[in-house]
Formats: C-alpha cells, structure tokens, sequence
C-alpha cells in the first residue's frame, strides 16, 4: 500500500485536458481518478465486471457512482438505475439510455426483469458467439444495503405458499453478480454487500472496491488482502481503489449533477 502521496489536490471533469481524456478510453474501461506520482487509476468492466463502492458519511459514493455511470452512458452502455432515495439520480431520469426505478416494488420488478435479460443473453451468446450488437448494460444500485432489505420484507408480504422464501429480486441480483460479466451486465453497488440476502459468494464478484471513510473493521470486511485499514482521510473526493491486491490511493473524478447531464445530452444529440 502506497504510504506517501503526492495526489492532485481536486480532479474535476471541467480540468483542462480531463474530458478528453475520459472520451479517449476504450468502451470498457472508466476512469475513477489519478493516483500518486500522475497515474491514471482506472477500471475495465471487460476485466473486473462488477464494483463496490463503499464511503463514510460525506464519502462521495453518489458522486462515484454518478461519475462512472456516465462514463459509460457516453461510451454507448445502457443503465438501470435503482434509487430508493429518488433524488440521489435525477441528472440520469431524462436520457433515452436509462431506466430509473425509485420505488421497491418497481426496483424488484426490475431485478426481476434483469433476471430475463440476463438469460436472453446468455441464450443470444449461445446462438450468435457474441453480443456486439447487444449494448452493456450498468446496473446502478444506490444505498443497496438498505434496499435489499427492504425487497426482503416486501416479497415477504405477498409470497405464497410453495414459493421460494428468499426474494427472486436479490436471488437474480445475484444471478448477475455470478452470470453478468459474460452477459456484458455489470454491478456498480453503493453499500457494504453485507446483510440483506446476499450469499458470501455473490460478494465475492465484486473485483474493484472503493472505500473512503470507512472503519477499520469495514476495511478488513471488504479488502482484507489489502493490508491494515489506512487512516481515513478529510479531504473531499479522497478514496483508496482496491484491485487486484492492492489499494490505490487515488483522488477521484468530481462530476456535478449538471454536467452530467449536460455531457450525456450532447453525446445523444451527436454533439460529442
């Protein structure tokens, strides 16, 4: 683990050179933030299909989430964006590419559905070799923790005799977290993946972790091959990436709500 930094002091997307930067990556890879001595910290969902993000209060985990999420978007991906709180997404509710799902009942119809979609993959690979012609599809599931035990008590209420007592929103949840990377279907979950149904090897898929402000417990709980947890750093946008072993100390990209939005609507209209 990388001891001393010498890390930009804020990254934000309007900082010369960065937007293009960004628009040069390949179609699987995004750019989380630079890492110390200059070093692009990255990840490519080709490689490491799904990520955890997990963050302290006043971590930036919607902010990570939202800057991820748009890379992708402008790359060609579509996204399904689960969001109990309603108003941690809303930059994403107008573009033609999204589904926005606030409410359980419509987030666990929509894990339900993404269960369908993941098989008619597999079965289009299994027909054609491939799914070039088959967009990547993100599934953004903020404040999952939570959500996933809400879904539990919300199947519990209507569940009939000779169904499966677990949920099948968090068991094709899993499915994907298993299944997705072939699928070209990948997770980006904001929580602790601990709790709330998830088997411990549907928590293993997760092969990018991103922690700030988190306890040390916390640290061992999701990167125990990492090393002694850090100490949590103050400074906004601060975060360490864990991949393959090692975390990275690295400043992450600070994308608004506006631009966002504004970036996505001139990439659907040709602009970009």
């Amino acid at each position: 683990m990388t001891t001393t930094t010498t890390l930009p002091q804020v990254l934000h997307f309007t900082d010369p050179g960065l937007r293009e930067q960004l628009e040069a990556l390949p179609a699987s890879t995004a750019l989380i933030g630079i890492g110390t001595d200059g070093t692009a910290i990255a990840v490519d969902v080709d490689n490491a299909p799904h990520i955890l993000v997990c963050t302290g209060t006043g971590g930036g985990s919607t902010t990570i989430l939202r800057t991820l999420t748009a890379q992708f978007l402008h790359q060609g991906a579509h996204a399904l964006v689960l969001d109990t709180p309603r108003i941690s997404h809303l930059w994403a509710t107008e573009l033609p590419t999204v589904t926005h799902r606030g409410n359980v009942a419509g987030i666990h119809d929509a894990l339900v559905g993404l269960d369908i979609e993941l098989k008619r993959r597999i079965d289009l690979i299994d027909l054609d070799g491939d799914l070039d012609d088959v967009p990547r599809l993100m599934v953004v599931f903020d404040r999952a923790d939570d959500t996933l035990r809400h879904l539990a008590r919300y199947w519990e209420t209507f569940r009939q005799e000779g169904e499966p007592k677990k949920s099948p929103a968090i068991t094709a949840l899993e499915e994907v977290l298993h299944e997705g990377r072939q699928a070209r279907i990948h997770v980006l979950y904001n929580g602790r993946a601990s709790g709330g149904g998830l088997t411990p090897s549907a928590r293993e898929q997760f092969a990018t972790v991103i922690l700030s402000r988190v306890s040390a417990g916390t640290w061992q709980r999701l990167a125990p091959i990492a090393g002694p947890a850090p100490k949590p750093s103050p400074h906004p946008g601060r975060v360490h990436v864990v991949q393959d072993r090692t975390a990275h100390q690295t400043q992450a990209i600070l994308l608004t709500d506006a631009e966002a939005a504004d970036w996505l609507t001139a990439t659907a209209a040709g602009e970009i």
